[in-house]
């Protein structure tokens, strides 16, 4: 998007100035994690709406809302819960406001947070490692839709054929990952369109034989209602909060840009979608089994469309894993791998391919990963706070020169390359966490209380921590007015 050059003379503006050679759309990206500067910001907040739009309006979405009533949720309570978690999507929205102020993408900015040394370590698990296997499983889930296209045209679906579609739509993402940024910036709002449509279609179907006063033949109660509307909760902010990177795409805006219309429009941009699209998937299951949504749908739609929602599903499945295989390529260089970005957006694609072709055909891995991030809120959530407490303590006020330096000289070298400070609200908030995990296991805290409090305990430690230990590493670091 161009932005307006103020003329000098009242009342007068120039013409729109051209987008920064480095930021166009049909070039690749310039930048990696290096400081943008001011000279090559650019765009409005509102542009970040479709970033995020586009991201969730997809299949993932419709999937876990229709869980929520086979989970025993009335059709109200499914509503409120898929809210309340969507609700988590404004602290995406605050992280996103340190993007314009500090000229860097998140995995940079949290140098503040954990030192120079004990960043690499967040970026190698919280971010590269989390990233990599949610790439592998949104890519399984694009493959099947995109398979049971290819199985209507009567293409026999082997092995290697298998293999062909995965690598197709593993290319295709990564090709709007490695442009980055301008393009992101530029094709995003054409494919919240095109999938807004689409979905309205898949919506009128959905409502014909929807059951608005559906209730389960034995409704939950008491503590078992609370378990599973906790449960449904989690469930729906482990989204939300995976996304510790929202300031990768909002740091080339204008220093100057407003801190509330930067994390309005974010969190604006995800929870509209992530709402309607939960709640179709909600509404679906009164009328169909949602225990295979995509064979289930299918059932009610117009067999016209029946391709064209194929298409809708892979093309929300790339549209969220671009972001996901950027970010990750951003991590890889702040771990301290040493290579272009593009290149560093290759391994992490490549990585993942692997990992898809290794799970789905031969061994059940992606089932392994999935139960894995099931729990992944016990470290997403404590993650979450400790950055958007560091930016309340911090005023939002970084220094780019010093985020820059990694050498033992730098303010954000701490103790030996770690703060302290940080170190201790991230695992006391995953050791809150974990005791009061009820998932993939169950830890003590849990199974005494009967339910899964992991998500709002592990948060609120961590955020307490923070809070009362921060103080001072934040004063010592944070530049002048």
């Amino acid at each position: 998007m161009a932005s307006t050059i103020p003329d000098p003379r009242p009342g007068t503006e120039r013409a729109p100035a051209p987008l920064p050679a480095g930021d166009r759309p049909g070039r690749v990206e310039a930048h990696g994690i290096d400081h943008i500067p001011d000279g090559e910001r650019h765009g409005h907040p509102r542009e970040l709406f479709s970033v995020w739009a586009a991201a969730n309006v997809n299949y993932l979405s419709l999937v876990i809302g229709g869980t929520l009533v086979l989970m025993g949720l009335t059709l109200a309570q499914a509503i409120g819960v898929i809210v309340v978690g969507n609700l988590f999507w404004v602290l995406t929205g605050v992280l996103a406001t340190s993007g314009p102020a500090a000229g860097a993408p998140s995995e940079v900015v949290t140098r503040t947070l954990y030192g120079v040394h004990g960043n690499r370590v967040n970026n190698a698990v919280g971010g590269w490692l989390v990233s990599v296997c949610y790439f592998a499983l949104n890519l399984a889930a694009a493959a099947t839709a995109a398979l049971a296209l290819v199985a209507k045209t009567g293409i026999p679906v082997n092995t290697p054929v298998q293999v062909a579609v995965i690598v197709v739509v593993a290319a295709l993402t990564l090709a709007i990952s490695v442009y980055g940024h301008g393009l992101i910036i530029r094709l995003y709002l054409p494919i919240t369109l095109a999938l807004s449509g689409a979905f309205a279609v898949v919506a009128l179907a959905v409502f014909r034989h929807a059951d608005f006063s559906y209730a389960p033949a034995e409704r939950l109660s008491g503590a078992a209602l609370w378990a599973v509307l906790i449960a449904g909760t989690t469930m729906i902010a482990s989204g939300p909060l995976s996304y510790t990177t929202s300031a990768d795409f909002s740091r080339y805006l204008p220093r100057d840009s407003s801190p509330r219309a930067i994390a309005l429009w974010t969190a604006l941009g995800a929870f509209v979608p992530s709402v309607v699209v939960c709640s179709l998937g909600a509404f679906a299951a009164t009328a169909v089994d949602m225990t295979d949504p995509q064979a289930a749908l299918q059932g009610i739609l117009p067999g016209w469309f029946t391709p064209v929602f194929l298409l809708a599903l892979v093309l929300g499945t790339i549209a969220v894993n671009a972001l996901t295989a950027y970010s990750a390529g951003l991590a890889l260089q702040a771990v301290g791998l040493r290579v272009r970005r593009t290149v560093s957006v290759l391994l992490d694609g490549a990585v993942a391919v692997a990992l898809t072709l290794y799970g789905l055909l031969v061994s059940d891995f992606l089932d392994t990963v999935s139960n894995a991030l099931q729990v992944i809120t016990v470290l997403t959530g404590p993650m979450m706070c400790v950055y958007a407490a560091d930016i309340l303590l911090r005023r939002n006020r970084y220094d780019a020169a010093a985020l820059a330096d990694e050498t033992p000289g730098s303010p954000f070298w701490y103790t030996g390359g770690v703060n302290p400070a940080g170190a201790t609200a991230l695992f006391g908030g995953i050791a809150a966490g974990a005791l009061c995990v009820d998932s993939v296991y169950t830890g003590p805290v849990a199974a005494a209380v009967g339910m899964d409090l992991s998500l709002p305990v592990g948060m609120a430690v961590a955020t307490v921590l923070y809070l009362a230990l921060g103080r001072r590493p934040v004063a010592a670091t944070t530049p002048a007015a």
